[in-house]
């Protein structure tokens, strides 16, 4: 993994210095050279065919009040601050011809003072995390058209909603809905999958539609499931995962340059209005063993149907709304539920208190019906003077009904970001609030309500 960094470093070193050398013989200018956000190499005169870098840090500064019973290196901790790497990315992609594209992503998340796991008991190696999400390259059907676009490898291209395939430099809140990426490290790689897909669009209508070919439950690195009444990701068997996304756009169209992934919020830089349904399904995606001598295997069918909105309320002032609703059914089987935690600060949970629950967790995935929504508001351009930003403040909601949770469960979410360079540059402060929970026989029952402020810093060139 070490090597395989080194030789993205260099890759990247390479582009750079030919960036720097292209600049040094091109026409001089007088004139003072206009500022860019971006590092690109033209492989033309007229730049249709380039190779670009980008680079992005997400950094946390987190105070979260521990769930019940949580542990944080073998002792009980109510709450914690932490200090933590969300995503460290390098993206690497071009236009190679007028049929030939190429994307990688290479980079790490979720890493803080437990990066690598804890066990009281065992060692692990805090420096084996950075991995290639993405590696892919597409074929281009109509020149310089994106009517048909026809690409294999690992990828992040999805079904479901426009949310199972982030542009994560770009969300209008500080972190995305994570449970829109439904099998997330169960089944693939941070949401990647080994995918061959098409994708276009062709008039108003954005579509994308994959077959991928998930990978076995036992080679996620953590502990595997146990089989019981309640459904788990199948330990026996392999099927083709089938998936799709159709967006109906009634204004702009949206950026279809890099596979798969969906802008957050253009800050009113275009008018979007979309309507999308999405779905994924899968044969005997998972197992239940409801008695001793029973096994019943379940297929997956996920779906959803939502509404985006994103676009400038006063073009001279700078002002702009963004605004999401979407409604998901999650049919993982028979009583599927999972707890989840986002770069969980709990490292364990001590006994009597119900397992997975440590830290931050809730439960984020399950077999149920979920609404999420979010809101925000950006305020108008240099509200602080010149070259000093501006606020968009925004609120998520995510409520949930699952099969194996007692009652509706419910998480929000209060946030405003200081946009010191649009998303170049920008700060996030972000409170929300959480449910926590008990063993009620074969349910979770809400046992109180937790709550977690967190500083992001963004740096995205």
């Amino acid at each position: 993994m070490i090597s395989s960094l080194k030789t993205v470093w260099v890759i990247a070193l390479v582009m750079l210095s030919q960036f720097t050398i292209a600049q040094q013989y091109a026409k001089p200018d007088t004139t003072k050279s206009p500022e860019t956000n971006e590092l690109k190499y033209n492989l033309n005169a007229s730049g249709s065919r380039f190779f670009k870098v980008t680079f992005l840090n997400q950094s946390w500064l987190r105070f979260n009040q521990s769930n019940p019973g949580t542990t944080v290196v073998s002792e009980p901790n109510d709450n914690t601050f932490d200090i933590g790497l969300r995503r460290t990315r390098i993206q690497l992609f071009g236009q190679i011809s007028d049929h030939v594209f190429l994307y990688f992503q290479f980079g790490l998340n979720n890493f803080n003072y437990l990066n690598g796991g804890f066990s009281p008991t065992a060692t692990s190696n805090r420096k084996i995390q950075p991995f290639f999400h993405d590696a892919v390259g597409e074929y281009i059907v109509w020149k310089n058209k994106d009517y048909l676009k026809i690409g294999y490898g690992l990828t992040i291209v999805n079904g479901l909603s426009r949310f199972s395939a982030p542009g994560v430099s770009s969300i209008m809140s500080m972190d995305v809905p994570v449970f829109a990426q439904a099998t997330v490290d169960q089944t693939d790689e941070f949401s990647r999958k080994l995918s061959l897909y098409a994708r276009g669009q062709i008039g108003h209508l954005d579509y994308r539609i994959a077959m991928s070919d998930p990978f076995p439950i036992q080679t996620n690195g953590s502990a595997l499931p146990t089989y019981g009444p309640n459904a788990i990701f199948t330990l026996k068997g392999h099927t083709k995962q089938y998936q799709g996304l159709f967006m109906w756009q009634f204004f702009d169209k949206e950026s279809h340059q890099t596979p798969g992934y969906n802008t957050g919020t253009y800050l009113g830089s275009k008018k979007i209005f979309n309507l999308e349904a999405g779905f994924i399904t899968q044969k005997n995606a998972t197992v239940s063993v409801p008695a001793a001598s029973d096994t019943a295997y379940h297929n997956m069918n996920l779906w959803s149907i939502a509404s985006f909105l994103d676009m400038p309320v006063n073009k001279e002032k700078g002002t702009a709304v963004n605004a999401y609703l979407g409604y998901f059914h999650t049919n993982y089987g028979t009583n599927y539920l999972r707890f989840n935690g986002i770069m969980n600060p709990g490292s364990g949970i001590s006994a009597g208190y119900p397992a997975n629950t440590q830290g931050n967790a809730f439960p984020m995935f399950g077999t149920g019906n979920v609404v999420y929504g979010q809101f925000g508001y950006l305020l108008k351009r240099d509200l602080f003077g010149p070259g000093n930003g501006t606020l968009m403040p925004y609120v998520q909601a995510q409520i949930a009904n699952y099969q194996r949770v007692t009652q509706t469960l419910g998480i929000y979410n209060v946030g405003i970001n200081y946009l010191i360079k649009g998303h170049n540059g920008k700060f996030t402060l972000d409170y929300q609030n959480r449910p926590f929970y008990q063993i009620s026989g074969n349910q979770y029952a809400p046992g109180g309500r937790r709550g977690q402020l967190t500083l992001q810093y963004q740096i995205f060139i």
